[in-house]
């Protein structure tokens, strides 16, 4: 991921929210194989785990399951099956793998909206705003579906996946008029069953986590200010957002520079 110092957010706490926001993950894993591509990916949804929240060094885990069916599925599956047939039990894969998340709050900045600038020297091209998280680990996965240790995984990934988003992205609490979450316990266990022995369990150990909000904050004031009045004036709700945003991340950069200064 390409950093620049205006766009890049360091702040742990910061990179779990956006995660959490947007759970769909892009996952890529890099297998040598006869029989697949060398570069796959698939969006899967993730969930986060982290002991302290609070903690601004503490990287934690993400877990996840895949369809048993996808040939990204399959090249992770014979990968792990030849080398345990060398002798190597081992169920990580030796090559890091790279999980994206990025911001449902992204849009293409027009260059008409950079008023101070665009009047003078016209020195302005179009660009796009956006946030995203990448996430660099090394990952196990849980293939045999009659072994205790796969059963276990699924049990406690697919209950805490599910209990999120209805929880989290529906916002089915229970609570006053807000639906009760819908509970995996809610399907019948013969066909619970069968759906898991059709998946794997992913479960990546994060060694790197990197992010950025790329919000126009390289600009100076006066675009700035054209930026968020463009978006507002879109009279959307995406560009409520954008415009909110910009604000938001202007805001942040001047107070980092404030405190820079101050040291």
């Amino acid at each position: 991921m390409y950093l620049r110092g205006d766009h890049a957010e360091t702040d742990l706490r910061v990179l779990r929210q956006l995660v959490r926001e947007n759970p769909l993950g892009l996952f890529t894993t890099a297998i040598s194989s006869p029989s697949y591509p060398l570069i796959q990916s698939s969006h899967i949804p993730f969930i986060l785990d982290v002991e302290d929240e609070s903690s601004e060094t503490e990287l934690g885990q993400l877990r996840a399951h895949m369809a048993r069916a996808n040939p990204q599925s399959k090249a992770i599956i014979d990968e792990i099956k030849e080398r345990q047939a060398a002798g190597d039990n081992s169920r990580t894969l030796q090559q890091d793998v790279l999980v994206m998340f990025t911001s449902a709050v992204q849009h293409y900045v027009t260059p008409k909206f950079y008023t101070a600038t665009k009047p003078v020297t016209g020195k302005v091209v179009g660009t796009w705003n956006y946030a995203a998280v990448q996430i660099y680990g090394k990952a196990t996965f849980y293939i045999d579906p009659n072994a205790e240790e796969t059963t276990a995984f699924l049990n406690s990934q697919i209950d805490a996946l599910s209990s999120f988003n209805e929880r989290v992205t529906m916002g089915y609490t229970g609570e006053g008029s807000r639906p009760k979450p819908w509970q995996v316990s809610d399907a019948p266990t013969p066909y619970l069953n069968i759906m898991k022995k059709a998946i794997i369990g992913v479960e990546i150990k994060i060694e790197r986590m990197e992010g950025k909000f790329k919000m126009s904050q390289e600009m100076g004031d006066g675009d700035t200010d054209g930026v968020v009045k463009g978006f507002n004036d879109l009279g959307t709700d995406m560009g409520s957002k954008m415009a909110s945003t910009v604000e938001a991340r202007r805001e942040i950069k001047k107070q980092k520079k404030a405190a820079k200064e101050s040291e």
